[in-house]
Order: structure tokens, then C-alpha cells, then sequence
């Protein structure tokens, strides 16, 4: 959420961002609607200033007479009071409804655009493989395996659900303990920023959290992620429904709390399932588990310090280059243009992962700068050594996305017999160099 007085003061930079960012929010009608809340809050507030001072007087009057015609006026000033209340309660649910519409300002760097046509890659890295014969895709290779099933999948559950079987497994759990290894080790994480010419104010290490996959719908409107009910299963009858990223449960783990600033940046990386209906998606990347309801991932949440965070962000990114380039897979970061850039995010870069199965660059991780614009939501703050109190800025992005990743190494790594070659930085992990 914006600040209003942000909003106040930048009305024309709000509504180019609402454009941009393809978001239909009447601002000069939440301005309006804003200054009708703060007349009717200060005669709120002044008739309950009255009520208290007419309380006090009642109290410490002796005369019968007098104290009797104080509390018939007494009851007219009650009255009022709970008019002018209700009036502004209702003036708060529509203001609130609007100021939870509004998007969050993309950062200057970020390329102006309605769709992904207008993303710009930043920067490659890697060759391409090349193969001897027409590489295959995932899906036709880990049939052929046995490492993946979604036909049977779809018999138990429904589409777009998969078996994944055998060493496909363990690559899996090699992939979860090299990240999480690389994200434990402070050195590790030192050379990384030191490599990216990146200038952290603390080199911490990542705290590893399993979150529940669970969130409160309240909780996720707080956190502005996959607001639309196709985006989710919902449970109403518990009041909760799944998540869609572990950043869903880890961004709100400290919501209504004041960390003190010497405790900044706190850094997690949380791995848990994550479920997402793609309702809108039919027909589009149904074979294998490419776009699945349940995949798994492990990302990373970060709070700061505001000055701190865009330099957080970048080193967000590095960690996903570093893990990509451990397992020696052609990639491209991407800046996300504002049509395409999710809804809390104030600046958004991608990365794609080159499939050679279908050809093409696809996306296997994001990261966003949200700057304050979720913690104003989940009232997460910090208590300045000056004693001054203000918004956190919060940063999310992933480490890996398991079955995309999966993908890619498959794709990458075939072998002209149909086999697949383990990454070096994996095979300590599952004791082998091929998969057949």
C-alpha cells in the first residue's frame, strides 16, 4: 500500500503508474473519498473529545438539576457521536477498498510496457548446447525413464499433476542442499556480492524456514500476491487457503512487529510446496510439469533497511545467477517492464533459463523489490538509533523453482542414448554422473 500522503503529493506519478501497470483505480475519486474521511474524522474525534469532557463535568457536579440536564444533553452529543462514527467507518471501507487497489510505483529503471513483448534482457550468460540429434523434451525423457508420470497423476488427482519417481528425486534434494549450503555459508555469500561488485552492509547468511503452506486470506490481501480467486484454492469454510510461494507465509512472519534497526537485514530462505490453480492458463503448457497446481520451491525473503534494499535485491539476483552458472545452464536476466511486473512490485527482474527441448529461454526465477509497499500493509517497521519509527522494505525473490529447474537440467544435460548427465555440482549428492 501507498502512503497517501504520497499519494497527496504525487497525484499525476500515481495515476501513470495505475496506467502503466494496466490498473483501473480512480484516484482523484480516492482524493475526494480522502479528504471527506479526515473532515468527518476530526468531527469524529471532536464530539468524542466532548463526550469525555461532558463525562468528567457529569462526574463532579453536586447539583441534582444541573447534573440531570448535563446527561439529557449528554445524550444528544452520544447520538451524534455514534452518527458521525458510523459514517466514518463507512467512509474508511471505501477509502481502504480503493487505497488496496492501487499498485505500487515502478522504480525509474524499470522499461515502460503493456506485456512481456517489452521485457529487456540485461545481460546472457553461457553456450548453448549443441547436439549431435534433435534434442527431445522433458516430459519425452522422463517417460522414457520412468523419472516422471503424469498419467497416472492425472488418474489420482487431475491434469497438471505429476509423479516424480527414482534419481529424479534425489536430484531434486541435491538441488534443495546445494542452495541451501551456498545460502548458509557467509564466505560463499561474501564472494558472490564481492563478484557482482555488490556492497552489502552485513553479510549474513539466510536462516532456512519449512512455512506453512496455509495463509489466511486476510493475511494474503496484507501481502498483495494472487489477489484473484483463479489464482488459488480457497478453503472458506477454515478461513485459509494454499499458498502460491513460500514468500506468501515468510513476508508476513514479523507483521505487526518493530524490529530495531541493528537487527537489519534479516535474511531467510524458506522451501515448502506451493499450489496455484492456473485457471487462466488452460490449453497452454500442459505436457509434463512445466506450469503444475503443485510444485515446489525454495525462495528467499529478505528484510532491510530502505537505503539497503535495491542493493539486496541486486544481491538477490547474483545468488540465482551463482546457482545457475553451479550447474553450467545457459541463462538470461530479464528487466521486467511495468505492464508485465507483478502488482506489489516496485522493481522486478527475471531470469530465463534456456530449454533446449522447446528451443527457447523460459523463466525459472524472479526477484522484487517491493520497497515499503507490503510492509505498510503488514504494519512490519523499524525503530531507527535515533528512535524514529518507519516501514521496512522487503525483497523476495527464488532461489530455485524445482520442477523448472528440473526441466532445464534434463533438457541441458541428454545424452544421444537417452540418458542424462548429472551436473558436476550435483553429483556429490546423488552419487552418480548419469541418470538412465
Amino acid at each position: 500500500m501507498l502512503d497517501i500522503k504520497f499519494i497527496r503529493e504525487n497525484k499525476d506519478i500515481v495515476k501513470t503508474s495505475c496506467i502503466n501497470k494496466r490498473s483501473d483505480v480512480d484516484i482523484d475519486e480516492l482524493l475526494q473519498l480522502d479528504e471527506k474521511r479526515l473532515v468527518v474524522l476530526a468531527q469524529t474525534e471532536a464530539l468524542r473529545s466532548e463526550q469525555n469532557r461532558m463525562n468528567n463535568s457529569i462526574s463532579s457536579e453536586k447539583d441534582f438539576n444541573v447534573r440531570a440536564q448535563m446527561i439529557n444533553e449528554m445524550k444528544i452529543v452520544k447520538d451524534e457521536f455514534k452518527e458521525k462514527e458510523q459514517e466514518l467507518n463507512d467512509v474508511m471501507m471505501q477509502w481502504q477498498s480503493l487505497m488496496l487497489k492501487i499498485p505500487n510505483i515502478p522504480s525509474v529503471d524499470t522499461p515502460l510496457g503493456s506485456d512481456e513483448e517489452s521485457n529487456q534482457v540485461i545481460r546472457q550468460w553461457g553456450q548453448k548446447p549443441e547436439f549431435s540429434f534433435t534434442p527431445k523434451e522433458h516430459f519425452e525423457l522422463g517417460k522414457a525413464l520412468g523419472l516422471i508420470d503424469t498419467e497416472t497423476a492425472s488418474q489420482v488427482a487431475s491434469s497438471r499433476f505429476a509423479y516424480l519417481k527414482g534419481d529424479l528425486v534425489f536430484l531434486q534434494f541435491g538441488l534443495i542442499q546445494m542452495c541451501l549450503e551456498i545460502l548458509s555459508n557467509v564466505e560463499t555469500l561474501q564472494s558472490i556480492a564481492d563478484e557482482a561488485d555488490i556492497r552489502l552492509s552485513i553479510t549474513k547468511p539466510f536462516i532456512p524456514v519449512i512455512p506453512p503452506v496455509f495463509v489466511r486470506p486476510l493475511v494474503q490481501v496484507k501481502m498483495a500476491r494472487y489477489l484473484t480467486p483463479d489464482d488459488h484454492y480457497m478453503f472458506p469454510n477454515d478461513d485459509l487457503m494454499l499458498i502460491g510461494s513460500a514468500e506468501h507465509t515468510l513476508g508476513a512472519m514479523h507483521m505487526d512487529q518493530i524490529f530495531n534497526e541493528s537487527d537489519l537485514p534479516i535474511r531467510y530462505a524458506g522451501y515448502s510446496t506451493a499450489f496455484r490453480r492456473e485457471a487462466g492458463t488452460a490449453g497452454k503448457d500442459t505436457n509434463g510439469i512445466l506450469r503444475q497446481h503443485q510444485f515446489d520451491k525454495l525462495e528467499m525473503e529478505v528484510f532491510s533497511l530502505p537505503e539497503n534494499s535495491i542493493q539486496e535485491q541486486n544481491f538477490l539476483v547474483a545468488i540465482q545467477e551463482y546457482v545457475l552458472r553451479k550447474l553450467e545452464l545457459p541463462y538470461q536476466v530479464i528487466s521486467v517492464c511495468t505492464g508485465d511486473m507483478g502488482f506489489p512490485d516496485h522493481r522486478q527482474m527475471d531470469i530465463e533459463t534456456w530449454m533446449p527441448g522447446q528451443d527457447r529461454y523460459r523463466e525459472t526465477h524472479s526477484a522484487d523489490l517491493t520497497g515499503s509497499f507490503q510492509s505498510r500493509r503488514l504494519n512490519t517497521r523499524v525503530r531507527r538509533a535515533d528512535n524514529k519509527i518507519e516501514t521496512v522494505h522487503m525483497n523476495d525473490a527464488t532461489v530455485v523453482a524445482i520442477g523448472r529447474t528440473l526441466i532445464a537440467i534434463i533438457e541441458n544435460y541428454q545424452q544421444a542414448d537417452g540418458t542424462i548427465k548429472v551436473p558436476t555440482a550435483l553429483q556429490k549428492y546423488i552419487n552418480k554422473d548419469i541418470i538412465s
